[in-house]
Order: C-alpha cells, then structure tokens, then sequence
C-alpha cells in the first residue's frame, strides 16, 4: 500500500502577476483539482542590485505577496487546501505580531494554517525590518516558544533573552489553540532544532542518500528529545525546473520511501508567463502521481 503523501501546490509568486481575479482563480483551481496545501515563499523586502556587484538571490526586482495578506484573501476564497508558509523568515519580523496574524489566517480559514518558519539569508532584508541577522538562529527558539504560548492561553507572562509579556494576549487566538510550526533549513543546528521543537520538517532536494540520513537523524533527534519519530512530519518539494519530467514518478515515490508526509510542487523557473500554464503543468505532476 502507498503510504499516503499530502500533495500541495506552491503559490507561483514571481510568475503570477499581480491580478487578484487571477490569484483567486489559481487558488480555487488548485483546490478543485486535489492539491491538499498551498505553500507561499516569504520576502518582505528585495536588494537593488546596481549597489551591490555580485548579489547572489532575490533582489527588489522580484515580487512577493505578502504572506498572511494573501493568505486571509485566500482563506475567503478557497474552503480546504491547508495554507502554509514556505518559509517565514521568523527573526525579521515581531514575534507576537507573527503570533497574531497566523492566528488571525487560522480564524478566517477555519483552522487550516500552517506555519513554516526559517532563519533567512538576505541581510539586507533585516536590516530594513530593525531585526539583528548575527544571532537570528539563537532567537528563534524563544520566538516559536512565545508564539505558542500566546496560541494556548488567553493571557500570559513570559521573560525570555528577548521578549518579555506581562500578562497579556492575542484575541482572537487559534481555533484550536494551536498552530503547527515547520522549520526548513539544513545546517546541523537547524535538524536538531526540528527534532527537539518542530511539528515538521521542510527539505528540499531529491530523495537520495543524503537526505534520507537527514530525514534519519531529524527522527534521531526527536526521540533523543523524550518524543516519538513519527511526531515530526516531512514535507518535500518538487522544483519542475530542476527535475527532468520523465523523473517526477521516482521523486515523488522516492520521498514516499522515505515517509515524507506531504510534498509540494513548485512550477516556477521555467519562464510560464500566465496562472493557466501554471494550473496545467500541475495537473501533468498529478497524472505523474497517479
């Protein structure tokens, strides 16, 4: 028997324009089709270039929705697919502002946020958003321990190295008094961090050996932390544009192997100029699952 794998679609934010009839349209034609999640990257801010010689990454030339805005539109106009953040760059920003806008999607879906958080690469982006990036790894610990105090309880106090709540809360809080939080990123803090805290893990890459010893160690790491290696979930993701087609049935049974619970696939880099062309090469991943 398979083992059942969560198909989701990830939200062409750099090809799909900037339309909201055609960003609705995309969402609700995804969820008609099957897919179980929609996942959306997360940039607040982008570089210019013509300054900086050798940038490497997204710069302010690529546009980004933003997530949770985009995330409460879609929230009205689609009624099952999950809505997850693939990654939020969590240290940039506010954590019980984070806190109470992902509680806020949580509402107005119906309870169908997820959270996946990342510690970021883009420097220039922390510095805009008055956030230091030299121990953003150190803070994300406290930031994924308050934000789920604020989800579980009405009011509460907390002292951390960074935050401190004196009796006080979100309202509204999660509908059911929790979000789950994913983490991505690779480097050996990061997979021990998803086994001690997270609620999954977000890879990217082909399911090869490496990564099934990083899926390996995650479970490793979570059992050391007293909790059961099935607590941690996988969610991989499929790029078309750097997977030849006649591959996508092994990478996605691969990843099935490997007890990968969801998977999402992402339709950008090809050069696809409308949402059309988007929906109809997920649908040719679908037929490549079935």
């Amino acid at each position: 028997r398979k083992q059942q794998m969560r198909i989701g679609a990830v939200f062409p934010q750099l090809e799909i324009g900037n339309d909201p009839a055609t960003i609705a349209r995309w969402a609700t034609e995804v969820e008609r089709m099957g897919f179980r999640h929609i996942l959306a990257f997360d940039h607040v801010i982008g570089a210019g270039v013509d300054t900086r010689p050798g940038w490497r990454g997204y710069t302010s030339e690529n546009p980004f929705h933003e997530v949770f805005v985009l995330f409460g539109y879609l929230a009205a106009v689609t009624t099952d697919v999950e809505l997850v953040t693939g990654v939020l760059i969590l240290p940039q920003r506010q954590t019980a502002l984070v806190a109470k806008q992902a509680a806020e999607v949580d509402v107005l879906s119906d309870g169908r946020m997820r959270l996946g958080i990342g510690v970021g690469w883009n420097q220039v982006e922390y510095e805009v958003l008055g956030e230091r990036f030299d121990n953003r790894g150190a803070r994300v610990e406290e930031q994924i321990e308050l934000m789920r105090a604020l989800w579980a309880d009405p009011t509460i106090t907390f002292e951390g190295s960074s935050h401190r709540v004196d009796n006080a809360g979100i309202n509204p809080r999660p509908v059911q008094g929790r979000i789950p939080v994913w983490i991505g990123g690779y480097a050996e803090p990061v997979l021990r961090r998803v086994g001690r805290l997270a609620d999954g893990w977000l890879p990217q890459g082909a399911p090869d050996t490496k990564m099934a010893e990083d899926v390996a160690r995650v479970r490793r790491y979570a059992e050391d932390a007293g909790r059961s290696a099935t607590d941690v979930g996988f969610e991989a993701r499929l790029t078309v544009a750097r997977t030849p087609r006649e591959s996508w049935g092994d990478f996605l049974a691969g990843w099935r192997e490997l007890g990968a619970t969801h998977l999402a696939v992402d339709t950008m880099g090809l050069g696809l100029t409308d949402a059309q062309a988007h929906l109809d090469l997920l649908q040719e991943v679908l037929a490549a699952e079935a």
